[in-house]
């Protein structure tokens, strides 16, 4: 009898498994499809473009989050118990300031990496906004960056930095004003001292959001083809190019068993797939030869 059991119980595991799952597509497509309305609304009457396309990530973020609470995955009870206000209680005043070597050298990696990929992140901005970056652009880009991983280090949060989700932002709201950015930055500044919000956020179902940043990464992935396809390109570059992604594939799918059996600075490269395809497309552009590609 106790072996009839064993399948009830499975049966059951796996049902309720499988019903988080659809509830998960449910929640991701509903979100995915409110985003998709008002782009195209956007598109059909361009009375409304303002409206709908430069609000369209809220609406569908709006949306998601009021169909989550109607079938209860939202978390009401983190934001009921944060407080309203609070200030950082985790800064550099509390930890001290310590050198180590095995420490430096790792962050010194995990910053090459960074740069490397806000490299990519500033093209794809170029392409959506038909804007070729300048030098000096490169410069005060990469100083900013360092300079705003320094302050978030000291205040007690985790390096910050540009991601490529921006450009497929501003590729969807038509919006890549200067002004636009710093009064965002402004407001994320003072918000961020309003727990109470950071909670509602972070209780936000990860399907929502990932509703919406499948579409993100649509648009991410076509401005990077945009860029490539703009580039001239050698014999070597179809290798310097195409193996990163290969590689970039392959750590998505490598198992994590292997991964937490690898050494710690190993582990840092193989969760991060990005910083396998900057290395290896940096080694192979310093150790394939430069040439145009002959046609037969």
């Amino acid at each position: 009898m106790g072996l009839s059991l064993i399948p009830s119980a499975l049966n059951d595991n796996v049902f309720l498994a499988s019903g988080n799952v659809y509830t998960n597509m449910l929640l991701a497509s509903v979100t995915a499809a409110t985003m998709l309305v008002c782009v195209a609304l956007s598109i059909r009457f361009p009375r409304v473009q303002k409206l709908f396309k430069t609000s369209s990530i809220v609406i569908a973020l709006l949306v998601g989050t009021v169909v989550s609470n109607f079938l209860g995955i939202f978390d009401w009870q983190s934001v009921v118990q944060a407080p309203w206000v609070g200030l950082p209680s985790r800064t550099v005043l509390h930890w001290g300031i310590h050198f180590d070597g095995a420490a430096i050298l790792t962050m010194l990696v995990i910053y090459a990496i960074l740069t490397t990929e806000t490299t990519g992140t500033w093209f794809a901005m170029g392409a959506v906004t038909n804007h070729e970056i300048t030098p000096r652009q490169w410069n005060r880009g990469i100083i900013g960056e360092g300079l705003s991983c320094l302050v978030a280090a000291l205040t007690g949060t985790t390096p910050v930095t540009g991601y490529s989700t921006n450009a497929g932002i501003i590729s969807i709201t038509g919006v890549a004003s200067k002004r636009v950015f710093v009064a965002a930055s402004i407001w994320f500044i003072v918000l961020g001292f309003f727990t109470k919000l950071s909670a509602l956020l972070a209780a936000i179902p990860a399907a929502v959001i990932g509703g919406f940043f499948a579409i993100i990464t649509v648009t991410i992935m076509l401005n990077g083809l945009n860029v490539i396809r703009r580039t001239e390109t050698g014999e070597s570059d179809l290798y310097i190019i195409g193996i990163p992604i290969v590689l970039t594939m392959a750590m998505i799918l490598l198992p994590t068993k292997i991964v937490h059996q690898a050494p710690q600075m190993v582990q840092y490269l193989l969760g991060s797939p990005i910083a396998v395809a900057a290395f290896t497309a940096i080694i192979l552009n310093l150790l394939m030869p430069s040439r145009p590609k002959a046609w037969a």
